[in-house]
Parts: structure tokens; C-alpha cells; sequence
């Protein structure tokens, strides 16, 4: 769509995955892939129109830091996406019961259900490092399709949409 995307992981590994999957397509092969950390492209000055951090939150050591380093990444009025898991009882049943343990989608102890966040802390967060989320929504996989769709349920996978107060 003409847009220039930078693809970051602090993982080598992850980076030459999403190298090779991107290489299938031609509209995807152009993306610049960089092994670093949003800390990292703070320390650089980097800006971006849009920031899209992705299941990438509940994997950090502190949310709020992440979403600070967030927010000095995105250009003024940019937009900030970010997507995680809400600290919920289904959450645990679903993201860590049945997609590590019994589907094995996921290596044991992947996620920490600890370290997930409900919607209203993601929100004040994101507030605090001067984002102000928009929207939120819920989000869901249909394996029969292998597609994502987006649902009014935030109670297990969720998406806040939020732009970079003035």
C-alpha cells in the first residue's frame, strides 16, 4: 500500500523467520527487518507515523517503560497499536491451559499469566506515556479459517488503537 515498514525483535532468530516469511510475497519483501529493542530506536531518535506492538507487552519486563519507548517512537498525533492479553479467567484457560498445554500451539510457559494486562491498565499505561487510546476491540482465530476477526469480547486477545497526545 506503499507504506515503509521497519520490523523489529530483540531475537536474531525471530528477525531471519520473519525475513524468509516475508520473502514469500512481493509486497511484504520490502520491509527492513532490524534486530533491536524499541529502547534502542528511542536512543536513536527514530520517529514513526504509526508504532504496531503486537502480542509484545506481556513478554516485557515493564509495561509502563515499553509504552513510554512507544510513545517517543511515534511522530506527533501518529498512531500507537497495541495488542496483548487481558489478565482474565478465560484468558488463563485459553491462551495458557489449552494453547500451551493442550493444543501445544505454544511452548510450556510461554506466556505468564501474571504479566498479562486487563484493558483498563493497558488504557492508563498508555495514557501515561501520553497516548490516548481511542478504541479498543476484541479479537479472535477461527482454525477452520485460519483467520483472525475482530469482536466486541475483550475478555481474552484484545487491540487498543490510540494516537499520540499533542
Amino acid at each position: 500500500m506503499g507504506a515503509t515498514v521497519t520490523g523489529i525483535d530483540a531475537v536474531e532468530k525471530n528477525i531471519k523467520i520473519a525475513r524468509l516469511h516475508a520473502n514469500l510475497d512481493p509486497t511484504t519483501s520490502t520491509i527492513e527487518y532490524c534486530c533491536t529493542t524499541a529502547e534502542k530506536l528511542v536512543e536513536e531518535q527514530r520517529k514513526f507515523d504509526t508504532l504496531i506492538a503486537l502480542e509484545v507487552i506481556e513478554h516485557v519486563a515493564d509495561a509502563a517503560e515499553f509504552c513510554k519507548s512507544l510513545s517517543a517512537l511515534t511522530a506527533h498525533e501518529g498512531a500507537t497499536v497495541v495488542s496483548t492479553i487481558n489478565r482474565s479467567m478465560r484468558s488463563y484457560a485459553t491462551a495458557i491451559v489449552a494453547a500451551e498445554y493442550l493444543l501445544q500451539w505454544l511452548p510450556k510457559g510461554t506466556h505468564q499469566w501474571s504479566s498479562f494486562l486487563t484493558p483498563e491498565e493497558l488504557t492508563k499505561i498508555l495514557k501515561c506515556a501520553g497516548v490516548d487510546v481511542k478504541e479498543m476491540a476484541g479479537f479472535v482465530y477461527n482454525s477452520l479459517t485460519g483467520r483472525w476477526s475482530l469482536l466486541d469480547d475483550i475478555s481474552v486477545n484484545f487491540i487498543a488503537y490510540g494516537t499520540k497526545e499533542k
